[in-house]
Formats: C-alpha cells, structure tokens, sequence
C-alpha cells in the first residue's frame, strides 16, 4: 500500500507541470498574436489611418443625410372610441407600409406623407385613474390578478385600452409642425359621423349633469342653513333637543361631499368633451438615436478596418494552405 502513494503523488505533480506548461504556451501564443498584430497594423498604417477617416466620412454623410425624429401626441378617446381610434392608426400604418401616399395625403391631409415612416399607438398605464372610484374596475383586476401576472394583465388589452389617456407615435424623416401633420391627423380621427353625433349627446349631457348637481347642491345647502337656524332658535329658548343618529342629516352632508366631488370630474371631463379624440399635449421632433441611427459615423471606421484584417487572415490563410499542397504534391 506505502509504495503506491508516491507514485501517484509523482503522476500528480507531471499532471499539473503539464497544465501549467500548456496554459503559458497558450499566453505566449496569445502575446505573439498582438505583437504581430500591432506590427501589421504599424507597417500599414497609411491604410489604417485612410479607412479609418472614409469609414468616419462615409458614415457623417449617411447620418446627416438619413435624418430620423420621434414624435409623440397624447390623446384622450372619449364615448367608446377606443377601438375606433386603434383602428384607424392601424389603418394609417398600413398605408404607410404599402407606400399609399395618395391616401396619406388626401383623405388624412398629411401634406408630406412621405415624411412619415411610422406610427403606432400605446396606453399610458395607470391602473390607480383605471379604479378610481370604480368598483367594477376593481373587481376586475382582482378577479384577472388571480389567474396571471399582475404586470402582464396591466398591459394587457382587456385592460389597457381602458386607460384614459394614449400615445400616437410616428418616425418622421424631416421636422415636423402642428399645421402640417398633428392638425390634419386630429381632424381625420374625428371625422365620424357617429362619434360626432356621440359627442354632441355627452358634451350637452354632461353640461345638463353639471347644472342638476349644482341645483342638487344649492337645495342641499338650503336645508342645512334652514337646519342651522333651527337650532339656533333653540338655543335661544333654552330648550334641550336630541338627535336621533337616524336621521337624514349624516345622508345629506355626504351626498353634498359626493356631488362636489363628482363635480370636480365632471368639469375636468367637460374640457375633452369638446372632441372625441382630444388632443392632451404633444412632443414633436426628437431626434430618433434608436438602432444605427446617428451612429455609422463611429460603426463605418471599425466594419473597415474589420474587414481589412479578415481580408488579410484570408489571404494568409490562402497561401499558407497552397504552401501546404505543394509540399504533399510528389
């Protein structure tokens, strides 16, 4: 047993020896490979230096010349346009892929449909606005947390066409304005003959709702100031009165509360009630740096000079495989 641990200790030690023998061979190897490379690249250093500047000129022209901005208009469907409203960027989208200007511009009235590349439309989440003070909103969310991701059911369709507020996004190749490309896209989405009947009935609807409230408040403040002098005049006498917590009092200071909440949401309403796509707010023009845009002045000097050194691989690689044969040849 005692002479066999040696030699297995010995076997060990050649084992690691030639390990580490090998990993230094493969570091020296590696130092050889930079030093030629640095050498190669020394000795053609003219061509080097020029297909750097061409590759870094080449891609300035490109960048300059392919101009790309990133527009935004968030929107606000009102009276059950949602689906309407995704319909018909889709619409737009597709005639920009089949390259139908002529639809572009004389049933939208893009004036430079040209320009456009692109448009899409997403929600803006909030699911805290989606079940605000809606009980059946909540509901659903809960009953949809259950069966899957929260996160994917916040994004999901079900859901997020409900949010109150979307993004229309359009890549253009030139700088955009109001007049030329927002107003004639805003006119063409509220173009319906529906949804104008639609938005007449809610905008006076909601006018009628705001006027009854009001009413509903003032005689609700009535009572109350003729409560208020009740009490005073009993007071006055002297005269002890209890209140029985069933009365109708506690009723109406929270129905006022309610209705002067709703009232508040209701003149917010009011201000998009005007339209039924309405425009929040837009962001026009933003220089697009997504993907190779803006950069193949810094990508056309590296794919040069990547290109020469696979070239010259190849070439060497060429010759020393002929060198080879017609060694082997007899």
């Amino acid at each position: 047993m005692s002479t066999k641990v040696p030699q297995n200790n010995t076997d060990h030690e050649i084992d690691l020896f030639l390990i580490s023998k090998s990993i230094g061979r493969f570091f020296d190897r590696i130092n050889t490979a930079i030093f030629r490379s640095i050498q190669f690249l020394i000795r053609n250093w003219i061509i080097v230096v020029t297909l750097l500047l061409f590759g870094f000129g080449l891609g300035w022209y490109f960048d300059s010349s392919k101009k790309s901005f990133q527009n935004q208009i968030v929107v606000s469907p009102n009276f059950g346009s949602v689906d309407y409203l995704y319909s018909k960027i889709d619409l737009i989208d597709s005639k920009i892929n089949a390259g139908d200007t002529i639809f572009l511009k004389n049933v939208v009235g893009i004036s430079h449909p040209k320009a456009i590349k692109k448009i899409e439309i997403k929600p803006i989440s909030d699911a805290f606005k989606f079940v605000e003070d809606r009980e059946p909103n909540f509901e659903l969310i809960k009953l949809m947390a259950d069966e899957g991701d929260i996160n994917k059911i916040l994004i999901d369709n079900v859901v997020s066409k409900n949010y109150t507020y979307h993004t229309i996004s359009f890549i253009s190749t030139e700088l955009v304005n109001e007049k030329d490309f927002i107003e004639p896209l805003l006119k063409y989405l509220n173009s319906s003959e529906y949804f104008d009947s639609a938005q007449k009935i809610g905008y006076n609807s909601m006018k009628q709702q705001i006027a009854q409230n009001d009413t509903i408040i003032a005689q609700i403040d009535n009572v109350l100031s003729g409560f208020s002098n009740t009490v005073k005049n009993t007071n006055k006498n002297d005269k002890l009165v209890y209140y029985n917590e069933n009365t109708q009092l506690n009723d109406l200071i929270k129905t006022k509360q309610y209705l002067v909440v709703e009232q508040g949401r209701n003149r917010l309403k009011l201000l998009s009630f005007d339209k039924t796509i309405k425009e929040i707010n837009s962001t026009l023009n933003i220089k697009n740096t997504k993907s190779l845009n803006g950069k193949l002045k810094f990508i056309f000097p590296v794919l040069f000079l990547f290109l020469f050194l696979f070239l010259n691989f190849l070439f060497k690689f060429y010759k020393k495989q002929l060198l080879k044969e017609k060694l082997i040849e007899p």
